[in-house]
Order: structure tokens, then sequence, then C-alpha cells
């Protein structure tokens, strides 16, 4: 059945909407909204502001909410702008009073917040997370617990405690607090955020660099003092044909591709001498007249030019600091190893994941370094977070090196791992031994699998591994928002697991299932471990 009415479109001022449009509770952005801690967020943010000069700041709320918005639904910078303006749950979300059709901020700013939000802004947001997800047992936070249930005249038990049980836990947790044993499991591993780059060439970079040395030529000439000069020659249509009659080979041969390298080199280092010369008209300290992006590849090219000619008569494809990417020259090739990809280009990032599956980013550089390195500084780090370390560290075999596993064991930490040296020779004494050691190995690789998922997430769901951002600085900001924002997704899932859980408490109490006093003590001590909003609601509630 075909049910077809007329070809013109409604007018909008026909469409019919409500009168009063009523939000769901029950929204994505609006469950997000409440169990986010805005106000610790919010204090890290402004520590990068200062509170006396310049134009007075956008609010903490919108900027962090529009950051999370952009990368929870991968899109660019003018489309989030647009989003934000249409959608009233995204108006809700990000902190405004009531739904407005301008929108709250230019696109652009979203630049400067990448630029202002460093790794220390993110690491307190992690850190922000993390402790609204798994609080740590500190020695304020069990003194107010112990405190909190001496006046409700309720032990851990649920009965009244004696001044001599007191004492003794007292005594036992000063003795843990001296003496802390090691705890948990820390999973740890290292991946390759990949920038959105062209595979890089040695005959692509020549004509790129080739190109834009032509482009300075011409900005220059035309902003120089003496317009009436003959501008150099720059052979850009031959270089140009040679060029492409090289690349449009299906396999160019090595003999070919060499000429073509030394012909490109030969046109690089005449527009490099033409630019020299030129740059003479302007003395020490007088700027230069060329735009700022032009300006900074400019620097580039000088380096670019020298690593190429270095490789070409050496005859090699590799040399140190290599340059990839004219715009984004702080990029190095990252060898992998890995099917299908031998190298990447992007940022290599150490992460660690904890027992509920927040991602903590704790290292991110640009060059090639061995992963392995980054362990004790994790460690340490997981000491410094939790006030004890791990009982096991769960990570890839290039993790364990002598000097790792030597470290590991002055500190009383397991390596989740192969041993080094040849396997002992199986014998009907140490079978069943050798057997047990064997399968616990196999259950602490899989132990791997969730960090691995994590890095899956990441690439696939929210483009890890496409980074638009050009610059060292906005790019670390990119990656960081994007384990931001897993990280959300399983704070969102505690809190409405705890929230039910507050709900099914009261009910109890409330229909008066057990005797009011043991739920009560247990559900405080329980629920404000994880959440403060939690317990501050059931203490609002007066049963």
């Amino acid at each position: 059945m075909i049910r077809y009415i007329s070809q013109k479109q409604l007018p909008l001022e026909g469409f019919d909407t409500p009168p009063v449009m009523i939000l769901d509770p029950n929204n994505r952005w609006v469950k997000l909204r409440d169990c986010l801690p805005w106000d610790e967020l919010s204090e890290s943010y402004y520590k990068t502001l200062c509170s006396r000069l310049g134009r007075p700041a956008k609010d903490a709320r919108i900027v962090i909410g529009a950051v999370i918005i952009k990368h929870k639904l991968s899109i660019s910078d003018e489309e989030t702008v647009e989003q934000i303006r249409e959608n009233p749950y995204l108006q809700y979300f990000i902190g405004l009073k009531g739904f407005q059709a301008k929108a709250p901020f230019a696109s652009s700013l979203l630049v400067e917040i990448r630029k202002r939000m460093g790794q220390t802004v993110f690491d307190e947001f992690y850190e922000a997370i993390i402790e609204t997800v798994e609080p740590r047992r500190t020695k304020k936070s069990v003194k107010a617990i112990d405190d909190d249930n001496d006046g409700n005249g309720v032990s851990n038990s649920g009965e009244v405690g004696s001044s001599d049980t007191g004492t003794a836990m007292e005594a036992e947790q000063s003795l843990a607090d001296e003496q802390p044993r090691n705890h948990g499991k820390l999973i740890l591993d290292a991946t390759v955020a990949e920038q959105a780059i062209r595979y890089p060439t040695d005959l692509g970079l020549l004509n790129e660099a080739r190109e834009l040395s032509e482009r300075i030529i011409d900005e220059l000439h035309a902003k120089s003092n003496r317009p009436q000069k003959k501008k150099p020659r720059t052979y850009r249509e031959i270089a140009r044909k040679a060029y492409l009659s090289l690349v449009k080979l299906r396999r160019p041969s090595n003999r070919k591709r060499r000429a073509g390298i030394r012909q490109q080199l030969q046109f690089l280092q005449r527009n490099l001498n033409h630019i020299e010369h030129m740059l003479t008209e302007y003395p020490l300290g007088t700027p230069i007249p060329l735009p700022n992006w032009l300006l900074r590849r400019y620097w580039v090219l000088p380096h670019l030019y020298r690593q190429q000619y270095a490789m070409y008569k050496t005859n090699t494809r590799r040399c140190d600091d290599r340059i990839v990417s004219i715009s984004q020259p702080h990029l190095r090739p990252i060898i992998r190893g890995k099917q299908g990809k031998a190298v990447e280009f992007g940022a290599k990032i150490s992460v660690n994941l904890t027992g509920k599956g927040l991602a903590h980013v704790d290292k991110l550089h640009w060059d090639a370094q061995h992963e392995g390195h980054d362990l004790q500084a994790q460690v340490e780090a997981y000491k410094k977070r939790y006030g004890y370390y791990p009982e096991v560290v769960i990570a890839d075999t290039l993790y364990g090196s002598r000097a790792n596993r030597s470290y590991l064991e002055r500190k009383h930490i397991g390596f989740a791992g192969k041993p080094l040296g040849r396997p002992p020779k199986s014998t009907p004494e140490n079978k069943d031994e050798i057997k047990r050691l064997k399968a616990q190995r196999r259950q602490e690789y899989r132990e791997r699998i969730p960090i691995e998922g994590k890095f899956g997430q990441g690439k696939y769901g929210y483009r890890l591994n496409n980074i638009r951002a050009k610059r060292a600085d906005t790019s670390a900001a990119w990656i960081n928002s994007i384990f931001l924002v897993m990280n959300l997704l399983i704070l969102v899932r505690v809190f409405i697991y705890l929230k039910n859980l507050a709900v099914r408490i009261v009910f109890w109490v409330t229909k008066k299932c057990i005797p009011r006093e043991i739920p009560f003590a247990h559900a405080c001590q329980f629920i404000s471990n994880r959440n403060s909003y939690l317990v501050a609601h059931i203490r609002s509630l007066n049963f």
C-alpha cells in the first residue's frame, strides 16, 4: 500500500509541537549530568586561568561539557556547537538555565580549550572520577566512618562496641597504616594513538616541501621593498611534471626512485637558497612578512632537506628524529610490527587500568620509546594514588625485563608473566606444579583482555586512531578527552547501580523488614565510600 499526499513540504509554522516540552529524566545526558563531580572538575580547570587578568572566562561546566559532547559523539568542533544549539538535552547537560536558539560559544573556543587543558588538568580529572568510583580508604575516611558508627551506637558487626574492642581496632588500624600491605592488581599496556596524516614517502615529502618553498618565494616577492626586481626562477612546472611522471608508475624501480628524489632535492635546494637571499632585506629583529602557519613550515624545511639529503647520500631509509609531516614535525615513525600495520605515526601512550575498568594515561611521548621503561613510574603512581603497592602487575612480556623484575621483587610485587630462563624439566614430582603454574599464567594473561578491549573501544568507537589535532599539546588533550569519556561511561553505570541500591535500602527500612539501625549504618558505611551524593540523599530521608 502506498500513502503519498503531496510533494509540498509543510511549513515550519504548521509543524505540530507540544506547548510545553518536558525533558525525559531517563535521557542519557540527564543521567550523565547527575553523576559527574562538576565541582572537582571545575576546580581543576580553573587552576589554568588567572583570577585577576584577562576577559571573563566561560563557565567551566560549559567548557568541560562541550569537550565531553564532542568526543562522546565523535564529531567536529563546528558540529559540536550546532548539536548544542539544536538539542535541549545538551544545553541542560552543559548547565544552561533554559533552551536558547543562539550558540553559547564559537567553535574556535574548543581549540583554545585544548591548548589550555594540559596533562596536569586531565590527571586531576582522572583522580576525581577514580575517587568517585573507587574511593581510597585513608586514615581520615576510616576515622570518619568509625565516629559515625559510634554516634549511632552501632559497630561494624551491628553490636554496641566496648572500649577494649575499640582500642584493639585502633591499634590494629595504626599498625596497618604504618606497614601497608600490597593490595590490588595493576594492569598495564601501551598503544599508539595515530594522527590523521597521509602515509609519508620521501618523494611526497620533498614535493610538498618544494611547493611550500615556491609559495614562500611568491609571498616574499609580493611584499618585497623592490617589487620591480625580477622574481627568482623556481622551475615549478618542470618539477611538477617530473614528480607526476614518477608517482604515476605502479612499481617504480629503485634507480628511477633515487633519480626522482635527486631531482626534487635539487629543486628544493635552489628554492631555499633563493629564500635565504630574499630574507637579507629584513635585518635581525625585523618581522618577516609571512603568515604564521607558513613561517612555521619554513622553519621545518631546512631540517627536512638535510635529513633527506643524508639518507640519499648514504642510500638508507632511516635517520634520527625523522620528520614525516611538515605540518606536524613532532611526529615520529613508531615501529609496531602489527599485522597489516608495521609502522604507526602518532603519540605512544602508556595506560593503566583499575579494577573497575577506569583507564588512566600515565605517560604520553612522541618518540619511539620502549614501554617497559615506564613500569616503575606507573607502579609509584599507583602507590601515590592508593597508599600501597599492588599485589601483582599484569602486563605484556615486554615489561618483563630483568631490571623491572628486580624492582618488583624489591617491592614484593608479583609479575604475571612467563619467568626468565629455560622452563623446568618435567618430572613426576613437579608435574602437577608445572601444570598449576601454566594454568595460572593463562588466567593472568586473560586478565589483560580488558585493557586491550579499552584500546579497541577508543580506536573503533571514539576515533583514537584518527587524531585530527595539529599541535602536540592539542593532540595530547584530544587523546586524554577520549579516555575521559570512556571513564564517564563506567561512572554512569556505577552511579545507577548505587542509586538502585539506595532505593532498595530505603525500601527495606521503611517497610521494617529488618531492624532499622543495622541497614542504615551499613548503608552509610558502604555508600559513603563510593558516592557522597547518594549518602547525602539517604541522610535527607527521615526514616
